[in-house]
């Protein structure tokens, strides 16, 4: 008999927030999905959905709605409520809203005996994830943002096919912010496991159509086309932070780019960035320091400049 129910809370009950929700009862992630929205209505009508979900899995997962209050006992607080942008802006341009959303939802949260691990999505995400961190007082390490695991999901994507292969068999990551300033590191990129750049280098007629330059701004724009064309996404990210999820409560140690406060990490401190991660039950165990290229590391500083700005323009200092 199980000593100890795994529980979770997920924040926003929106696309987002349901989205993570389904994933994670179809998976059989945790034992417990709690549902918290501004609107408890809104909570309780996405949990009773779910609810009636479960009859069709192997196995049981309790699905209820609470409210922030109601955290103390939670393993794992998702946070995906936040301000959408409107078509024409960035993620960086709903900043003022997002950081106003996130001090609202952080403090009763930890004011309720919360002592888990946090796991954003909310955009900008780099930014907020730095944000949760100042605002709750917690250790680095158990607060985690989405990063980006979801664009080198869509790397992966890509790739698989260009290559015609499962994207699972592709290995490598975007990194930087979650938004314009990201990119691919390409020297660490690998389709089961030769580096692409050497793949490239032997096979120049077979691939002479292959830019990766039209592949990275492909990873990079792939959220703002589903976005353009039906309001929103939230699949895609839904099942990142189920992912993740499941990696901290089952102790997996899976490496996943996600947004972490560096302190010292690629040379960076005063920011939060997309970098592999080795995710364990504890949260983040150890950041993996790729040896990036003078042009990435280039890259990255850029990244970090900017994510670093927009944590200071909404410093709590």
């Amino acid at each position: 008999m199980k000593s100890k129910s795994r529980k979770v809370a997920i924040v926003g009950s929106g696309n987002v927030g349901s989205s993570c929700a389904y994933s994670m009862v179809n998976q059989a992630i945790c034992d417990e999905i709690m549902m918290v929205d501004r609107t408890y209505d809104r909570a309780m009508a996405q949990a009773l959905d779910l609810s009636h979900c479960v009859d069709f899995m192997g196995t049981r997962t309790k699905v209820y709605a609470g409210t922030a209050s109601d955290c103390a006992g939670m393993d794992i607080v998702i946070l995906t409520a936040g301000a959408n942008p409107k078509p024409g802006q960035t993620r960086l341009d709903v900043l003022d809203d997002a950081a106003t959303i996130t001090r609202s939802i952080v403090t009763p949260i930890v004011e309720s005996g919360f002592d888990g691990i946090f796991v954003i999505a909310a955009n900008p995400v780099d930014i907020v994830t730095y944000l949760v961190w100042q605002i709750s007082g917690f250790p680095r390490h158990r607060v985690i943002g989405t990063g980006t695991s979801i664009d080198s999901s869509r790397l992966k994507t890509l790739l698989s096919e260009v290559f015609s292969i499962d994207p699972r068999s592709v290995n490598g990551y975007a990194l930087g912010e979650h938004g314009e300033s990201q990119f691919v590191a390409w020297s660490h990129v690998t389709i089961g496991g030769k580096p692409i750049l050497h793949i490239l280098e032997q096979h120049r007629e077979r691939f002479k159509h292959l830019d990766l330059s039209d592949i990275a701004r492909k990873t990079k724009d792939a959220g703002w086309e589903i976005f353009t064309r039906k309001g929103s996404t939230h699949f895609g990210i839904g099942s990142a932070l189920a992912y993740i999820a499941r990696s901290i409560l089952n102790d997996e140690h899976k490496i996943i780019a996600v947004s972490a406060i560096l302190d010292g990490e690629y040379g960076q401190k005063g920011t939060c960035t997309g970098v592999p991660a080795i995710i364990a039950g504890d949260g983040i165990q150890e950041l993996l320091e790729l040896n990036l290229n003078e042009e990435e590391s280039a890259k990255f500083t850029n990244s970090c400049d900017i994510i670093r700005r927009g944590i200071e323009s909404v410093s709590l200092n």
